[in-house]
């Protein structure tokens, strides 16, 4: 019964809600969270939210990506993320949908509140305790807004030069770009990917007539800078023309403090 139910949902989100213009209320999650700037885009419209937290217990692994396999295609298909990358992240970063932060709060991808969010959210205990983590009525939301996520922040903005069925590089571009802490983040990825054979998500896609991409990014390059002596965000954010903001969030630091021999990723767009 869960996985028909899901897939009347899934069907709804197929044929539209009818309306080709959205607007967005984070704070009661009442319609889809589209890009303004292709409003017209039908691929990309949800169904509205019953505003009732709908439970989704998961028996296994195979059983996630029978349930969310076509949400992810259907993701794909609207914002050029690829349906592998998207299981797989949720496979990770979810416990396959019974993780203890996903049980409460339909959150797929562990995406937390940030700065802005006026969806609801729940506290969990992550890096640090008592954490703010973004919470969805329905799973599809998750989705949702985890492409929104990728496609409306400029440090993830040159994983969209990659081909859409390359699951590789965008395995690698999510932990350069600073998704993860965890330096063993794309080969966890990829062996997901390739143990349970989801690049055939991609291909269908493919194979279906091409993506409809939601935003046409610029190009960037992003490259390793190593700290030296003297450096400061801000020196460096006039060396290679990019924000101190932008410096933190690529690099996940909380404050203006750097040490001598430290790594960090560096993203610029790339001359013409």
């Amino acid at each position: 019964m869960k996985q028909l139910g899901f897939a009347i949902i899934v069907a709804l989100l197929l044929t539209g809600c009818g309306s080709k213009k959205r607007t967005v209320n984070q704070r009661t999650n009442e319609v889809d969270r589209t890009h303004s700037d292709n409003s017209t885009n039908e691929t990309a419209t949800q169904p509205k939210d019953s505003e009732r937290f709908v439970k989704f217990p998961i028996a296994s692994t195979e059983e996630y990506i029978e349930t969310f396999a076509e949400i992810a295609q259907q993701e794909m298909r609207a914002y050029g993320i690829p349906a592998s990358i998207t299981l797989a992240q949720g496979i990770l970063e979810s416990g396959s949908g019974r993780g203890e932060l996903t049980l409460k709060t339909n959150n797929h991808f562990g995406i937390k509140c940030h700065t802005g969010w006026e969806g609801e959210y729940a506290y969990h205990d992550d890096d640090e305790k008592g954490e703010c983590f973004r919470k969805y009525n329905h799973p599809m939301y998750s989705f949702r807004d985890h492409s929104v996520f990728l496609s409306t922040r400029s440090r993830y903005a040159f994983l969209f030069n990659y081909r859409r069925d390359d699951y590789k590089k965008w395995a690698h571009g999510l932990r350069q770009a600073g998704y993860a802490t965890d330096r063993r983040y794309p080969e966890k990825l990829i062996s997901i990917i390739e143990r349970y054979g989801l690049d055939r998500y991609d291909e269908d896609v493919v194979r279906g007539g091409g993506v409809e991409v939601v935003r046409q990014p610029k190009e960037y390059e992003v490259f390793t800078h190593v700290v030296a002596k003297g450096d400061t965000l801000y020196a460096l954010s006039r060396k290679y023309a990019v924000s101190v903001e932008e410096l933190k969030q690529l690099n996940n630091l909380d404050g203006n403090t750097i040490s001598v021999g430290q790594e960090l990723n560096i993203r610029r767009e790339k001359a013409k």
